[in-house]
This record gives structure tokens, sequence and C-alpha cells, in this order.
């Protein structure tokens, strides 16, 4: 085998780490990392607490940041983020050191730009996600450091979560349309599973 055979191989079975939403636990990816493992993937999930807005997005990160260094120390990985997972994945990537070590970063219907339905909420967490808060700023003033990353971004139209749907796509890295039906089942459906295994392979 060629050097550069051994290489493709060497980063199309690196481990990956999934990164739930809010109200979500790890479970959520019961049907993504089946899938994942079925195509050769180590997968590792993680539970975040509080999950429900209480916590600030930046302290999640910390959560994160711990579990990788816990399960994964010292390795490259590819991380998923989806929904308010992808953004407490960015400031992983952006703020904890993630950037050295992430070979490729997905985010699943993820509001880069903010979501409208976070104006309901006085959860600090949930206030974050809005647009145009100061978190979505400060992410969003140097995402530029992503194109360090393989990084992709799905997102659907019918999504009645992240408003406008369209708030999931960040102008750099490979954004993909899907025509799933409903925010969760971009992570069910099997369109969804097989995006996102194809991006990792």
């Amino acid at each position: 085998m060629t050097s550069t055979a051994s290489g493709q191989n060497a980063r199309s079975t690196l481990p990956v780490v999934l990164v739930h939403g809010i109200w979500n636990r790890a479970e959520i990816f019961t049907a993504l990392k089946t899938y994942l493992e079925m195509n050769g993937h180590t997968v590792y999930a993680l539970s975040m607490t509080p999950n429900n807005g209480d916590a600030q997005l930046e302290r999640l990160a910390d959560q994160v940041a711990a579990f990788i260094d816990s399960v994964l120390p010292q390795q490259r990985f590819n991380l998923v983020g989806f929904s308010m997972g992808g953004l407490v994945s960015r400031y992983y990537v952006q703020h904890l050191g993630g950037l050295a070590r992430v070979e490729k970063f997905v985010t699943i219907s993820t509001p880069h730009l903010g979501t409208l339905l976070a104006l309901g909420s006085s959860r600090p967490g949930v206030r974050q996600m809005r647009p145009d808060s100061n978190f979505i700023k400060a992410l969003n003033r140097h995402k530029d450091c992503l194109k360090a990353v393989e990084f992709y971004s799905f997102w659907t139209p019918f999504d009645l979560l992240i408003l406008p749907p369209w708030s999931s796509l960040l102008g750099i890295g490979r954004a993909q349309r899907l025509l799933i039906p409903s925010h969760n089942r971009m992570i069910r459906d099997q369109t969804g599973l097989a995006a996102i295994a194809t991006a990792l392979a």
C-alpha cells in the first residue's frame, strides 16, 4: 500500500464525536450512530447538562472539550454538531483548541445566524441563539478560521425550529440543502444519514 493510500485510509477511519441540541441527550443520535458504525466509524456521543438552555453555550463547550480529552486524548477526530450542538461545537473548535484536532466538522440544522424562535425564551443559552446575539456575532466575526477544517453545513427548508431555515448557512465550507420534512428527522431520515456519512467518508 502506498503512503498516500495509507493516509487516506487513516483519515476515513477517524473517530467521530456527536454533539446534540437543546432538550436532547446522546440517545437522539441512535440512528446516526448505528448508521456510521455500520460504515466503519468509531462513534462517541455525550449528554450535556443542563440541556434546556439554562447554561450558556460556552459552559456546554467546556463539557465537550472535557469529554473529548477523556475519550480521545491527543487524537484527531471528526466532529458532528446537531442544532444547538453545532454552535457549541463551533465554540469548541474556534476557542477551545478544537481547530488543531478536528479534521472534518459537520453541522446539521445549526442556527449559525441565530433563530427567531429563540426570541421567545429568556434562558441564557437560548438567548445566545437569537439573531445578532453577542455570542453569534463573536463566533461569526472569526468564522474564517473554519476554513482550516473540512466544514459542512446541512439544512432543510422545512425546518420549523431554525427560523428562517437558511440561518443554517454560514457562507463558507460546503452547504447542502436536504429536502427532509422536519428538524429532528435530519439525523434519522435515510437521506440525512447518507449525506452525513458521505461527508465523513
